[in-house]
């Protein structure tokens, strides 16, 4: 089970960044061309958000069965800053950041009146969450911490 939730999980990282790269790109088009926030945008919104809140929940039943996060240190030499401490304490720090900025961007947008405020809210804290987001996931290059592009190929 704990290999399908993180196959799941390397899979829905690319789901979510999608929906989150769109997002924006939607409320940039909304802001830079005064577009009317039309339900289609709103169903962008609501299903970035959905997206994001399934990862935290598969990411957090990962954190609970890691190994990796569950293991104990005592009498052992554990690196200064490696896997352990990044998943331990910033990756799960940081993705729920990411979490909580997209639930806030999107529940304000949800209750504003005006059309291009809508669209400003979503750009401006879809752009903070992907920013975090970024920097939380281990990519194959990342100093912090690597995984591959897809865990199930190894690639």
């Amino acid at each position: 089970m704990y290999f399908v939730l993180l196959v799941l999980h390397s899979l829905l990282r690319w789901l979510m960044l999608g929906s989150l790269c769109y997002a924006i790109y939607t409320a940039w088009r909304g802001v830079s061309q005064r577009l009317p926030f039309t339900e289609r945008a709103n169903a962008i919104r609501n299903w970035t958000t959905t997206i994001s809140h399934i990862q935290l929940v598969i990411g957090m039943t990962i954190y609970m069965l890691s190994p990796l996060v569950n293991m104990k240190i005592t009498g052992m030499q554990v690196a200064p800053f490696g896997d352990y401490t990044f998943f331990r304490y910033v990756h799960i720090s940081l993705m729920i950041l990411v979490i909580v900025l997209i639930t806030i961007g999107s529940a304000r947008a949800k209750r504003i009146a005006g059309d291009q405020e809508k669209y400003q809210v979503i750009l401006r804290w879809f752009l903070m969450a992907l920013a975090v987001l970024l920097i939380a996931i281990p990519w194959p290059f990342s100093p912090l911490a690597q995984r591959p592009w897809l865990r199930f190929l190894h690639i």
